[in-house]
């Protein structure tokens, strides 16, 4: 995610922080260069046209001039500027337990409403919702079947009527089964196409005048880019819809629709898809994307992430442990596993200060090598685990003949673990290690 623009930000800004003094010349130079990145990273003309004159204005003042650090000041600008594009404030979702709330999903074909449907009631439940899924896709084929199969997974009641042609019975008909159960939340997979037609802008005004629901998000796909942010615009001019979820952009390098689409629609991205699996759905906050964006990582993400995935009672017991030297294979095992769970390493490297764009081109973390690792811990004895210092040269060849695995990867393993421990024990205190991220 925005790997091109952070790479090429990178190297504009290093130039710009390695100058002792800026002139207009200087700035009007790397302006250029951020001009061209935000156009490669397909964002709309007219928008880079306008951030640059804000930036540019800004960054010729007396204040940015004569500072001491006259580049990390136009940094600081860059930053500002990106947040205010991006839209200042996350946006917050208000549902209530006492009502039944009702979400509508629209967009083109293709986009990922059906698959987001189950990523919001996931993400729902767990703010003590009990959502349900309505069907009201009755034109792609397979759309009601996936949506069924999807709620089966998370156990969760799918309101669907595969015979039914007209939209409105259907949803009349789950809102109606909806009273009757517990569930406070319907949300509504609707009709895409390939193309916007008066007939599908007919059908879903007639559900939402029906419906009357608390929000109407689009959800685009953001690979599409700028064609993305043209749809979303005549979507809102004729639906005005609440909000937008951008889909796959853990697979989008450049960016251009996250930093375009609020501009354009004046509607802030509520939600970023970073993957294929249901939990991988993200709340959008325009400051940490920008962080992000900057190369400043996005360390309050990452805590967040630690936080719902690791236990805080073992994430504590291992700072104990790292502060008595005592931490095992068994600890390293089952702190790998749990950070499994958070996402791909590279996601999670990516939200790390200084560890994204340059540091992080063409970083694929292969998966074997994990799998690697925990072959060669399962093939320790209980002893060689929670005392590494037994393993001599024989408990060595033992080990990798056991594991799979060469005597140089139980070797390297062997020492990685021994630096991480001391580097562990340096980190016991931060805020990151108490809530259970622990910094391999």
């Amino acid at each position: 995610m925005f790997n091109s623009l952070t790479e090429r930000f990178d190297a504009i800004f290093k130039k710009l922080k390695g100058q002792g003094k800026l002139s207009e010349q200087n700035i009007k130079d790397s302006m250029r260069e951020v001009r061209r990145a935000l156009l490669e990273a397909d964002v709309n003309f007219k928008i880079v046209k306008n951030f640059i004159d804000e930036v540019s204005k800004k960054a010729v003042g007396t204040e940015v001039m004569k500072s001491l650090t006259p580049g990390h000041q136009v940094v600081k600008i860059v930053h500002e500027q990106l947040i205010s594009l991006m839209g200042n404030e996350n946006f917050k979702v208000r549902l209530h337990e006492n009502k039944l709330n009702k979400i509508m999903l629209v967009g083109l074909q293709g986009s990922g409403k059906t698959t987001t449907c189950a990523k919001l009631a996931s993400n729902f439940r767990k703010n003590s919702l009990k959502p349900a899924l309505v069907a009201c896709d009755i034109y792609r084929p397979a759309a009601i079947h996936q949506l069924k199969v999807l709620g089966g997974q998370l156990n969760l009641p799918v309101f669907a009527d595969e015979k039914a042609k007209n939209v409105l019975k259907i949803a009349k008909k789950a809102v109606k089964e909806a009273e009757k159960t517990d569930a406070n939340l319907l949300i509504f997979d609707t009709a895409g196409r390939l193309h916007i037609d008066e007939k599908l802008m007919k059908e879903l005004r007639e559900l939402k005048k029906f419906l009357k629901p608390d929000y109407i998000f689009f959800v685009a796909d953001a690979m599409t880019g700028q064609d993305a942010v043209t749809v979303a615009k005549e979507f809102n001019d004729q639906l005005e819809f609440d909000g937008v979820i951008l889909t796959k952009m853990d697979s989008d390098a450049r960016g251009g629709a996250a930093l375009s689409i609020r501009a354009v629609t004046d509607k802030p991205v509520v939600f970023v898809g970073m993957g294929e699996k249901i939990s991988d759905l993200e709340e959008f906050h325009p400051d940490r994307m920008a962080s992000r964006i900057l190369g400043m990582g996005d360390v309050l993400s990452l805590i967040e992430k630690a936080e719902a995935t690791i236990d805080a009672e073992e994430a504590e017991l291992m700072v104990q442990k790292l502060k008595k030297n005592q931490f095992t294979f068994t600890d390293f095992l089952s702190q790998l596993q749990q950070i499994q769970k958070m996402g791909p390493l590279d996601q999670l490297m990516g939200m790390i200060p200084g560890a994204s764009g340059k540091a992080l081109k063409g970083l694929k973390v292969d998966e074997k090598d994990i799998k690697h690792i925990e072959a060669i811990i399962y093939s320790m004895t209980p002893k060689e685990r929670e005392k590494p210092t037994l393993i001599n040269g024989s408990r060595r060849f033992r080990i990798a003949k056991g594991s799979g695995t060469s005597i140089q990867e139980v070797n390297r393993l062997l020492k990685q673990f021994d630096q991480m421990k001391k580097m562990m024990k340096n980190f016991s205190g931060n805020k990151a290690m108490k809530s259970g991220m622990l910094p391999f």
